[in-house]
């Protein structure tokens, strides 16, 4: 059954994707991200639906209507400019052929990536990609979430077999980063039933974060509780007060086993896992210092840890027999593109974070533009999820924090292209903070 409905879905919107590539990202966004063919059994479990719908959203840059142009922006040049230095390090890789084959990989997810920042234009493109993103990965949250209640917390959240987010760990940061783009739904959605089923879906998330017993979720989920609680445009004592009472009746709920994994945070050095995630760091670096362009993307194999790493004893994993990835985006990139590469793939982040920044500050003077203040300060939340929880892993080149990284992008364009046009006036900076106040107290704005 599952196999029946999920290859009806594709087949019934594929007509549509070649007549419009903005339908064709969505599509391929949905697949890639969640996975949904591999909830099945038979016959759609590796069918290739992504290439599919890939193909099919290429082909519809040629024969659509629609617009297709990229944004004139220094985050798209920062992106562009990591993926060319991608193949620079392909090319001097010690392992030249395995590299190549992870680069395919890699430039297959950001092709769609530079489309999605070329097709989707208009305010509806926009909230669609923000909806399917969400809801795709809050599938496995609100899932989850029921999965910890019932367990009592003794068992892991597991990802879907394939993709990313497969481990535990890598699914309690996609649930992490998702959670804010859920709370900027809640915000600007005005159905209720909806409302409530979004709110329900982040509280179920934020217990399957715990229930995937990711120690580096645990720190992330730390970090952006409190930035969500800096951007939350409602009451912030009230949310304050809420934030606390449910981590704390979360907490609670945990079972000791959750404690004592969790402890572990504060004695790394007796754990054998953090001290192999720690001499994988250093390995890393080794690699940086000696090779300008790192050794390329297959950079986890027992010959290079054995020229590598720094300290070849069991305890630390670095001996050559227990070669480990570097479980951290910077040091991924670090040991895999050299230190050119870890700079660039920086400034994608913190030009999205500047970007984000100043759509807030430019936004909140009007209330016709408060949607976009809501998810520019949203998307920022769900960076420091990113930047947090990855530190502790390899998902350097996952997509939703790249279509985090769209839609702030797009968004530019759009607010830039309303300014100009004139079709939404900009009003006096008073004004826009006296209805700014307005939408706090409501809670809500019309999306």
């Amino acid at each position: 059954m599952r196999d029946i409905l999920i290859t009806a879905i594709v087949l019934g919107v594929l007509p549509f994707v070649f007549r419009h590539a903005w339908i064709g990202v969505l599509l391929w966004t949905w697949l890639s991200i969640m996975n949904p063919h591999k909830l099945a059994f038979g016959f759609a479990h590796n069918a290739p639906f992504a290439a599919l719908a890939g193909a099919a959203t290429l082909i519809a840059l040629v024969t659509g209507k629609d617009k297709l142009r990229l944004p004139h922006n220094g985050i798209v040049w920062a992106l562009i400019l990591f993926l060319l230095w991608m193949g620079v390090t392909t090319v001097f890789a010690i392992d030249r052929g395995e590299s190549a084959t992870q680069l395919e990989k890699v430039l297959k997810i950001q092709l769609m990536t530079l489309v999605a920042l070329a097709v989707l234009h208009e305010r509806l493109h926009i909230q669609l990609f923000v909806w399917v993103n969400a809801l795709s990965v809050a599938f496995y949250g609100f899932k989850g979430g029921l999965f910890t209640i019932k367990s009592g917390g003794g068992e892991r959240v597991w990802g879907p077999p394939g993709g990313f987010i497969e481990g535990n760990n890598e699914l309690g940061l996609a649930m992490l980063m998702v959670i804010p783009l859920l709370f900027y739904l809640y915000v600007t959605t005005e159905h209720k039933w909806i409302r409530r089923g979004l709110l329900l879906t982040m509280l179920l998330s934020a217990v399957a974060v715990l229930g995937t017993q990711s120690r580096g979720a645990l720190l992330a989920i730390m970090a952006m509780g409190g930035m969500l609680w800096l951007r939350s445009p409602v009451n912030k004592f009230a949310s304050g007060i809420g934030i606390v009472l449910v981590g704390s009746l979360l907490f609670t709920f945990m079972p000791e086993s959750w404690h004592e994994r969790m402890g572990t945070i504060r004695t790394y050095e007796q754990d054998g896992s953090a001290m192999g995630r720690i001499n994988a760091w250093e390995t890393a670096i080794n690699i940086a210092n000696d090779r300008p362009t790192g050794a390329g993307f297959d950079a986890y194999t027992p010959f290079i840890f054995g020229i590598y790493a720094p300290n070849p004893v069991e305890e630390r994993a670095a001996d050559p027999n227990h070669a480990r990835a570097s479980h951290s985006i910077y040091f991924q990139v670090l040991g895999e593109h050299g230190w050119v590469g870890l700079f660039l793939f920086l400034t994608i982040w913190w030009l999205m974070w500047r970007e984000a920044g100043r759509l807030r500050i430019q936004a909140r003077r009007a209330p016709e533009f408060l949607w976009v203040f809501h998810l520019a300060s949203m998307c920022q939340v769900a960076l420091i999820g990113y930047v947090v929880g990855g530190a502790f892993l390899s998902l350097a080149y996952f997509d939703l924090p790249y279509n985090v990284m769209v839609v702030v992008v797009v968004m530019r364009r759009w607010l830039d292209l309303q300014l100009a046009d004139g079709r939404t006036p900009v009003r006096k900076q008073a004004a826009g903070r006296s209805a700014l106040g307005q939408s706090e107290s409501t809670t809500g704005v019309k999306s």
